[in-house]
């Protein structure tokens, strides 16, 4: 004969009910619809479970209903400390409805997205987050996107047609950045944001030439570096400090941190003042932002509350009424957070 195994056998929904002294179904409500079950008899199942030490299989239970109790987040690039910001208000949010957040990266990648996609799917997650940052980006998740797993689009505005979405309103990000450098007494204004298929950064780029267009007495000129890292950042910062020192330049709206921090590493190597020669505001409030030599004066987004936005309209789905749920778009405001790279406004003159 065999050996027998030296593991206990796992205890089993019968040994449950055997020892309470209750039906197979009872134990299933037990688990799956405790309100269906009088107090004392749930009290009951529920010391016979502890008894044994029994641990319900949820891999099983989802095949049975369909879905596991965890949401599955993909998002673009979880270096940048916006996109943890997300992913933390997005796992406060499915935790609040009695769900957990699995979390992938996809470095931005469509590839990795629709890979992400189908492996959540596959895992029979109550619904997807997913962050984007272009119009591509949204073309291609819209063809890969699983039918009848909800899917919530953040920092992208989708349309309501299609998708629920939470994004920030980056337009009126670039607005409140560029009057922040008009009011603090800059003219000859430079945005620096690229490339143009990025759709958050084309938006500030948008709310930079109104204020600009508002303002009689202001210029300003674009510059599209490659992207929005520190290293464009520093490229652009070389490339623009002899017209900074010439008197040419004394405002600079960076369209991410990143990019700002690079640009201040640059004019200061570069014996540039800032902000007495320039003044200089970036985007995001990431940890570019505030670990500055020169802290840099920025543009605030709501990324836990982008998240936990999200997580809310992803569960009202999930619990909605299917072909017939209405998808919401939703649109927070930015905040400028003012710090050692702007002069003080006018108005606090």
């Amino acid at each position: 004969m065999p050996p027998k195994s030296p593991h206990k056998q796992r205890p089993s929904v019968g040994d449950v009910a055997t020892l309470a002294g209750v039906s197979l179904g009872t134990v299933s409500n037990v688990l799956n619809h405790p309100d269906k079950v009088a107090a004392s008899t749930r009290d009951r199942v529920e010391r016979a479970m502890t008894m044994l030490g029994y641990v319900p299989n949820t891999v099983a239970r989802s095949l049975q209903s369909g879905t596991t109790q965890s949401v599955g987040l993909i998002v673009s690039d979880l270096s940048n400390s916006l996109f943890v910001d997300i992913a933390r208000g997005a796992e406060s949010g499915v935790e609040q409805g009695g769900l957990t957040l699995m979390i992938a990266n996809s470095d931005a990648r469509v590839e990795r997205e629709s890979a992400y996609l189908r492996m959540f799917a596959q895992a029979r997650v109550t619904g997807v987050l997913m962050t984007l940052n272009d119009a591509a980006h949204f073309a291609a998740v819209a063809r890969a996107a699983p039918p009848g797993v909800p899917l919530v689009l953040l920092n992208f505005g989708a349309p309501v047609s299609q998708f629920c979405s939470v994004d920030v309103d980056n337009a009126l990000g670039g607005y409140v950045a560029t009057r922040h450098l008009i009011e603090s007494g800059c003219r000859r204004l430079v945005f620096v944001g690229g490339p143009h298929e990025l759709q958050p950064v084309v938006d500030r780029g948008k709310g930079f030439q109104r204020a600009i267009a508002e303002q009689p007495g202001v210029s300003g000129e674009v510059v599209t570096p490659d992207w929005i890292n520190r290293a464009d950042g520093w490229t652009t910062g070389v490339e623009l400090a002899t017209r900074v020192a010439r008197g040419e330049i004394d405002g600079i709206f960076a369209a991410s941190d990143l990019l700002a921090a690079g640009i201040v590493q640059a004019l200061s190597a570069a014996s540039i003042r800032i902000p007495d020669d320039v003044a200089i505001v970036g985007y995001d409030n990431n940890q570019a932002a505030w670990d500055s030599p020169v802290p840099i004066t920025t543009v605030a987004q709501p990324g836990e509350e982008v998240g936990r936005l999200g997580a809310m309209l992803l569960q009202d789905e999930a619990r909605g009424d299917g072909p017939e749920h209405t998808h919401s778009a939703i649109l927070l405001p930015p905040q400028l957070v003012v710090r050692g790279t702007t002069r003080p406004t006018t108005a606090g003159r």
